[in-house]
């Protein structure tokens, strides 16, 4: 993700009005989040690639390394480290950024999230969520049923894969 120029970064001060200044600095949380994830991935890729660096190094068992090539393997896991070090950072600020945004926000109780439809307007209504509850109760020893009858289906056919070949090409 690329940020907005800064002034005196080759463009005059007053380029940004101050309400475009200030969305520009304003990023969305999801969108931190997304980058928070993307920096996730890249610190596991760095850490891969550092062990595969070790992996691939000789101990030195009395064997003389050439130090051209000594030198070579420990500027490419300096870098690596100081590149994982940088994303761990960029991840610590993304972190509080989010913390931030969210510092003011009330916790959702898990059953607001889950729609509600009304059907007869009586949202606390006992007999509406029995009843539900045993919709859903129904709906679920449907859905058993009908994975028990794939499940037995597939285990035949497979049955029938391993015994066909015994049957036909017996001599």
């Amino acid at each position: 993700m690329s940020t907005p120029p800064l002034a005196g970064a080759g463009m005059p001060p007053g380029a940004f009005s101050g309400t475009q200044a200030q969305a520009a600095r304003e990023v969305n949380t999801a969108s931190l989040c997304r980058i928070g994830q993307e920096t996730v991935q890249d610190i596991v890729f760095r850490t891969m690639e550092i062990f595969q660096l070790l992996r691939n190094m000789q101990l030195p068992n009395g064997v003389t390394y050439h130090t051209a090539t000594y030198q070579d393997r420990l500027a490419k896991l300096q870098e690596h480290l100081r590149q994982l070090s940088i994303l761990f950072r960029k991840l610590r600020l993304v972190y509080d950024k989010c913390n931030e945004n969210c510092a003011g926000l009330d916790p959702v109780p898990i059953e607001q999230l889950i729609p509600y439809v009304e059907e007869d307007g009586s949202k606390h209504d006992d007999r509406g969520a029995a009843s539900q509850l045993r919709f859903a109760s129904e709906e679920r020893r449907e859905i058993m049923e009908v994975n028990k009858v794939l499940n037995e289906a597939e285990c035949v056919h497979d049955m029938r894969g391993c015994l066909f070949p015994l049957v036909h090409f017996k001599a």
